[in-house]
Formats: C-alpha cells, structure tokens, sequence
C-alpha cells in the first residue's frame, strides 16, 4: 500500500474528451484513463468539469423567452437520463478505480437527483479507499447552464482532509465569486480543485491571482471537446452544433503554485496527462506576509457568514 507523504503530494490531471450523452461509456473512459495515470502512482487523480456525461457546449435544448421546443425537450431527456445518480453504479465503478490505483479522486458529473429529479453541475470527491467522501454542487450555473443545472441546495464547500492539508472544489464561474473563495479560505484549504470550461485566455490570469490570494495550489482542469464530439442522433441541436468551431475548448490544464506562478504550464489542444509533484511546504511559507483569513485580515471589520442549511 502507498505511503503518502505530507511534504509531497503526487498528482495526475486528466485533460481528454468526455464521451458526450453517454456515462456509461464516459465512465469507462475515466476508469481507463485512471488506470493509465497509475502507471505513475500519482496520490491525486482530477477531471474537469462535467467529464460524465460532457459539457453540451453550445446547446440550448430549445429554450426560448416564453416557450420551448419539443426536438429540444427529447434532446435534454436524453442528458438528463445519461447524468449520474449519487451515489450509483457510475459512482460504485469510479469507486473502485480510485481504490485500485490507492489515489484520491475529484471527477465533474452532471448528478441527477434521484428524488427531484432536477440536474445538479456536480464535482465527487473519492478516497484511496474507494469511498465517496463529498459532493459538491455548484453554487449558481453560469449563464444558460441555468437552463440545464439547479442551484446547488445543499452540502455547501465540502472540504477533505488528506495528508497534505484540506482539499476544496469550486466550479468554473464560481471562482468569480469573491466570498465562496473566502469561505473555502476560511475552512483552510491547501488544494483548491477549479473543474471547468473555461480556456479564454483572462481565466489565467484569474488562476494566478486566486493562487497568490488564497496561497493554494490551484489546480486548473480543463477539458478538450470537438465538434466531432457530439452525437450525430440529437433532434434540435444540429444547427447549433453546426456553427460551433472544430475545436469546442482547447484545454489549458495547469497547475499554479501559492506564490502565482505556474508549477506546469498550461498544455493547449492535446489530450494528455499533466503529471506534478507539489512540494506542500510552500503553503505555510507563502503566508508568511500574507493570509487572507488570518493575520491580513480584520475579522472586526469583516467578517463572512455562511448559511450551511
């Protein structure tokens, strides 16, 4: 059995394509690439954002002011009855391969609530166990995400203590929001997850200053999708997929060190497997002259109350 070590922490970022309406063929893509990654015996193995069953980039499901389309409603049952019920088989198999490979496991799924029925834009948290340890839902989708994805409704910044500190998740445009930063601050992260979508060329400089704000190592985990991607059977979609670029998302999957700077550079346009070594140590030191929740702040001043109910 590994033996993890607190001062190091060994981690495998997953940038590949998701299969896109299919979890079960999205989930045996992740255990295989999970399996691949563990020829390396990283500690930490990340997916972006939505990896089963895929981000319908570009798709409206006929959603207009005032009305819907039919094609449409057909083409969103069929996301809806390809997202993950938690916990479920996906989530049994997902499991399993964490345990197998002994790593800790963050994967993005579009979870089906299996009372409501509603979607949720979701990230899963697995231990070198195989046990689920967290779900986060995302707070509020960004744009017409609403459309698809409810607001999450419960289990608000989960946070896991591993050897190297605790271990977060925010979701893409989530990271925009200045006081859910602060309140993973405030539970002591030292790995903070950002499962996304997201390769405009700003996010970047978004990464960096959230690093150096939080002294984290940010963890950047983007995916690549095609227009080949896409299912050639979708009712409505067509047209709009047919506008789209060849290349949906380009990646940029990187890893950002406490102080701002790149750890791996961000890997554009290639489906790979970004491989790092984290020298935990620098989380304590970057705060020598700053902490956001600690001695930079001014609790009598500010202080930030989060409703967990």
């Amino acid at each position: 059995m590994k033996d993890f070590k607190e001062d190091h922490c060994k981690i495998a970022l997953i940038q590949d394509s998701p299969v896109l309406f299919d979890k079960k063929a999205s989930t045996d893509k992740a255990i295989a690439l999970i399996q691949q990654a563990q020829a390396k015996s990283p500690e930490l193995i990340v997916f972006p954002e939505l990896f089963i069953p895929g981000y319908p980039f570009g798709m409206n499901f006929g959603f207009v002011v005032g009305g819907r389309h039919e094609s449409g409603r057909k083409d969103w049952w069929r996301y809806c009855d390809n997202s993950v019920v938690v916990p479920g088989p996906e989530t049994k198999a997902l499991g399993q391969a964490a345990a197998q490979a002994h790593a800790y496991l963050s994967i993005g799924v579009s979870e089906r609530d299996q009372v409501s029925g509603s979607l949720y834009n979701s990230n899963l948290f697995f231990g070198p166990d195989g046990s689920l340890l967290a779900v986060h839902r995302k707070l509020k989708p960004t744009g017409s995400e609403r459309l698809v994805w409810a607001d999450a409704n419960k289990d608000y910044f989960p946070v896991i203590d591993t050897p190297w500190g605790k271990m977060g998740s925010l979701i893409c445009w989530e990271s925009y929001m200045p006081l859910a930063r602060v309140a993973l601050y405030q539970k002591g992260i030292s790995i903070y997850i950002s499962p996304n979508t997201n390769d405009n060329p700003e996010w970047q400089d978004t990464i960096k200053h959230i690093a150096i704000e939080g002294h984290v190592f940010f963890i950047n985990s983007d995916m690549i999708i095609n227009k080949t991607d896409y299912p050639t059977k979708l009712l409505h979609a067509n047209e709009e997929i047919a506008k789209l670029d060849d290349r949906v998302c380009r990646g940029g999957s990187c890893v950002v060190d406490p102080y701002g700077h790149y750890l791996t550079q961000p890997v554009w346009d290639d489906k790979t497997i970004i491989y790092a070594d984290l020298p935990m140590n620098e989380v304590p030191q970057s705060k020598m002259e700053m902490d956001a929740i600690g001695h930079y702040s001014r609790p009598d001043v500010l202080d930030l109350h989060v409703n967990d109910q």
